[in-house]
């Protein structure tokens, strides 16, 4: 792909009584945007209208298109996904967000299995409100790897110094131990492999395993998983020529500063990983989902109804998500 390619990024504009459209109109009226890539809002421009009165951006402007096979260059452009009459409630859950919600996910999913759009950046969802009928999925991650048929799919957090990866992501504390194996720790830690060369352009990555237990595992006094399940991964990843080092108490591990010497980490749970990140990252960090065929990214926070429409919402992780969109479907075709 040359490097001259406009590229395409489709943007779902997620539950519209959260945050979302907040951070899409401020992250897109920073006009280097549209210097590095041609946005495209899948969305409904009277939702926008109405947040552009909110947040204060009155020269943003939007071009509407019909398809996305012609937008237009140097410009923001919207796919109206209805036509309807919508009201928007910031702060509340109802059908109507959720509907819409899906609907956007659907038309962009549509456009890239057609490579219509090179990438898309989804705003966040309230998985509470979204059909249960149709969107039988714990979040965007588990919706995208069933989309795409990629079931060795991984959630990864990322900034330009830290990257996190998950073994298990949206699950119930006590459901964790018993969905954590030799096998899914080595096929995660492959994921992560590749998708640091691969997405990253890092030679040689070397990744740190966090442990499951508490002082990981304290030789078998505080589990067994560490000494059963993760070393035995661990060994078997670099039969494979994947460096992975640990397993790591996390902790300790975070709190010394540890985490620097290394490419990426992969946390047994979403929360001992999450936290940690959102901790250092500062409002800076992204959502990225390895191993799809296709680049999606998103924000690291969800709705935010307790800020929704106050104009209190921080888009700097939006923008970063549509610059780390760009540079992975940069690195995937250098």
């Amino acid at each position: 792909m040359s490097e001259n390619v406009i590229y395409k990024i489709g943007i779902t504009h997620g539950d519209i009584n959260g945050i979302s459209y907040e951070v899409i109109i401020k992250a897109l009226a920073d006009n280097r945007i549209i210097d590095l890539c041609t946005p495209i809002i899948y969305g409904n421009s009277k939702i926008v209208q109405f947040y552009k009165r909110i947040v204060e951006i009155p020269e943003f402007s939007f071009q509407i298109i019909n398809n996305v096979d012609t937008p237009s260059l140097k410009k923001v452009n919207l796919l109206n996904i209805s036509e309807k009459d919508i009201l928007v409630e910031p702060g509340k859950t109802t059908y109507d967000a959720g509907h819409l919600a899906e609907l956007s996910l659907n038309y962009a999913c549509r456009d890239l299995k057609s490579d219509k759009i090179h990438a898309i950046v989804t705003a966040p969802i309230n998985k509470s409100n979204m059909p249960r009928e149709s969107f039988k999925f714990p979040g965007h991650t588990e919706f995208f790897s069933a989309q795409f048929n990629a079931p060795n799919s991984m959630m990864l957090m990322i900034t330009d110094t830290l990257k996190v990866g998950f073994v298990t992501q949206h699950l119930p504390l006590s459901a964790v131990a018993n969905q954590i194996s030799c096998d899914v720790i080595l096929k995660k830690l492959k994921i992560l492999h590749t998708s640091l060369l691969k997405d990253f352009l890092i030679v040689n990555p070397k990744i740190a395993v966090l442990s499951l237990n508490p002082h990981a595992g304290d030789e078998g006094i505080i589990g067994f998983e560490e000494g059963n399940t993760i070393i035995p991964a661990i060994q078997k990843a670099w039969n494979e020529s994947v460096n992975a080092f640990g397993p790591f108490a996390a902790d300790g591990f975070f709190g010394s500063g540890e985490y620097r010497k290394y490419d990426a980490v992969l946390a047994m749970y979403h929360d001992q990983g999450m936290i940690p990140f959102k901790l250092l990252s500062q409002n800076e960090g992204v959502n990225f989902t390895a191993g799809l065929p296709i680049v999606r990214t998103s924000p690291a926070h969800g709705t935010a109804y307790d800020i929704a429409g106050k104009n209190k919402a921080d888009e700097r992780s939006f923008r970063n998500a549509i610059y780390w969109a760009i540079d992975i479907v940069k690195n995937r075709n250098s």
